[in-house]
């Protein structure tokens, strides 16, 4: 036995016992997350703010990450390119947001008439997606990750019923994205404007119409104060995928540990969140009609058709394209393809078979 003193030996395990305690002190880093969301807005900004906190705590402290809510360290439009550059080490946005510089970009939120949630997922996980995403976002040094999701969109908001499609003629629509261009067809000045921004542009007068996610985001944006005619369901934007953003390099310098942790942290706020959605749409949508008079609506037929048509064609072009466009426009069309005779023979025959008086 050591003939150390006792209390040279009690200081020795003390210092044992603690270093650590001092290595995770040591060892601790602190992110910031720039997001294109107001504060705790519930759907993505909730997704943002839980995904902060469950890196957190998986990394037991050892990685921190501010939130930092649209706007206040970038503009919501600008949160790609922050990341990229090192401003913020994460984001929290959608990538429809980055069609003018990533024209296939949308294609990793939803195409119109195209993959419901389950099957989007399904893409990026096991169907090649992620690969093509990476590829996508590689030279802005940023790694996509599927973390959150609103599931599927409502149509839109409208100051008054849509007849058919002259209804949507000069209508300027905060519709951006494929769903977007798909609407030019109808004639419609395409409008983008963060989520945060959108009530007042309506109140205004600045735009007609306004489209965002599903009932439990739009309640609390209040569309329903200006426009009480709610279409569904959003043909333009079947998936409601919210996507976290990592500036490459913050992500090789942590170790694997960390790293997984985040990657972790993506994946179950993705799978939390659409669930969540799925119950909180049910009960936000009740609550738009029963409590502040709100039609719910189906988009007419004569609207349908021709939009259904156009985002045919508008796939088809992306997929004849050359470059990475056509590769990731390629690869969602095969997988729409071969999931059509699946989805018709399962959910879709099953909730018609369910819901038939």
């Amino acid at each position: 036995m050591s003939g150390l003193p006792r209390r040279s030996m009690l200081a020795g395990a003390s210092l044992a016992i603690a270093s650590p305690a001092v290595v995770r002190a040591q060892a601790a880093r602190r992110w910031r997350m720039a997001t294109a969301w107001p504060a705790n807005l519930p759907g993505p900004g909730v997704s943002a703010a839980r995904l902060a906190d469950r890196i957190a705590r998986l990394t037991d402290g050892r990685l921190r990450v501010d939130v930092f809510p649209a706007g206040s360290l970038v503009p919501p439009f600008e949160v790609l390119d922050a990341v990229g550059a090192g401003t913020a080490e994460m984001g929290h946005a959608a990538s429809v947001f980055w069609s003018g510089k990533l024209p296939a970009a949308p294609f990793f939120l939803a195409v119109p008439f195209g993959l419901v949630p389950q099957e989007h997922n399904g893409w990026i996980e096991v169907g090649g997606g992620q690969a093509l995403w990476d590829d996508y976002y590689a030279d802005l040094g940023v790694k996509p990750y599927l973390a959150g999701n609103t599931g599927m969109s409502m149509g839109g908001w409208f100051r008054r019923p849509l007849q058919g499609p002259d209804d949507l003629q000069g209508l300027r629509f905060r519709m951006p994205g494929l769903g977007g261009i798909v609407y030019q067809g109808f004639g419609i000045v395409q409008v983008s404007l963060p989520p945060g921004e959108t009530l007042a542009a309506l109140q205004s007068g600045a735009i007609d119409a306004a489209e965002f996610a599903g009932p439990a985001s739009d309640l609390p944006l209040g569309f329903h104060k200006v426009a009480k005619y709610y279409y569904g369901p959003g043909f333009h934007e079947p998936n409601g995928t919210g996507e976290a953003l990592v500036n490459r390099r913050a992500m090789d310098a942590l170790p694997a540990d960390l790293r997984a942790a985040v990657e972790h942290a993506c994946a179950t706020e993705n799978a939390l969140a659409l669930v969540e959605a799925e119950q909180r749409n049910t009960h936000a949508l009740a609550r738009l009609q029963d409590d502040f008079g709100v039609t719910i609506l189906p988009f007419p037929e004569s609207i349908v058709t021709p939009a259904r048509s156009a985002a045919r064609d508008l796939l088809a072009t992306f997929a004849a394209a050359d470059g990475p466009e056509g590769r990731i426009a390629r690869s969602y069309a095969e997988t729409l393809e071969r999931g059509r005779a699946w989805a018709s023979q399962s959910v879709g025959a099953f909730l018609t078979m369910r819901d038939e008086a």
